[in-house]
């Protein structure tokens, strides 16, 4: 890890002093949770808070990761941090599952807050993805754009054309079906509370 000083000015350690305070209070977090959180100490972080520290990279990267973020979008830098990203169609690692039956790839950033994920979904016909009931709270969003799903939440079932979406609860066991004779695409957004 880097433990080189980010050399900054006194304007730029004010505006890191703003984000550490704004995006604290915003998640409704303490200094003590924050410390916790980062493994930055509680003395270190009001120090930074107060714009009377100038941290090393590794400190800035560790309260960066306690809120789910890159050093870039923490400092706000706009030639750290791009205001696009793109998720590219052919990209591998966006592939969470892909086998003659089905094709899930991930739409969302991977990085991105977990609160919310978006997929693409295709089924051959006759094929089903079952899932076990995801976390209390789960919601999901199915859209259809080509074929014939069938979508069965606990005991409720709905069947879908292209246009159709469906909003269901995921934190029981559901399943997603093509029950035409064409692939089914469909895009999924999937909303935690």
């Amino acid at each position: 890890m880097d433990d080189r000083t980010m050399t900054e000015s006194p304007a730029e350690a004010g505006r890191l002093s703003t984000r550490v305070i704004e995006l604290r209070k915003r998640r409704g977090l303490t200094l003590e949770q924050l410390a916790a959180a980062s493994g930055v100490s509680r003395s270190m972080l009001s120090q930074i808070e107060r714009g009377k520290a100038n941290p090393t990279l590794a400190v800035t990267l560790r309260i960066a990761q306690a809120f789910d973020m890159n050093i870039g979008d923490l400092v706000d830098q706009p030639w750290t941090a791009s205001r696009i990203e793109v998720v590219r169609g052919d990209d591998a690692s966006q592939l969470f599952r892909d086998d003659q039956e089905c094709r899930i790839r991930t739409l969302s950033p991977l990085h991105m807050e977990k609160n919310v994920e978006f997929y693409e979904i295709r089924l051959a016909p006759g094929a089903r993805l079952q899932s076990a009931a995801h976390f209390e709270g789960t919601r999901e969003l199915l859209t259809v754009t080509q074929g014939q799903a069938r979508i069965l939440a606990g005991e409720n079932r709905c069947a879908l054309s292209p246009g159709d979406s469906a909003h269901y609860h995921a934190d029981l066991e559901h399943t997603i079906e093509n029950c035409g004779e064409s692939e089914l695409v469909s895009f999924l957004v999937v909303t935690y509370q």
